[in-house]
């Protein structure tokens, strides 16, 4: 089992990772002005999605 797939099956490390990406969004998003904030949450989507961390994805009971 590689280290993505323990990431994917662990909950409490995706809401830390998606914290951070949130926290991180903010900031840039502060520093520009907004001016790139389409493209800031554009990466962001596709950082969650390739982290397998996607909020369209329903979760497992």
């Amino acid at each position: 089992m590689g280290i993505f797939d323990r990431f994917k099956s662990n909950k409490s490390a995706q809401d830390k990772a998606r914290n951070m990406s949130d926290a991180a969004e903010r900031q840039a998003n502060e520093k520009t002005g907004n001016k790139y904030e389409s493209q800031v949450d554009s990466g962001q989507q596709q950082l969650h999605k390739r982290m397998g961390m996607d909020e369209d994805r329903p979760e497992n009971p």
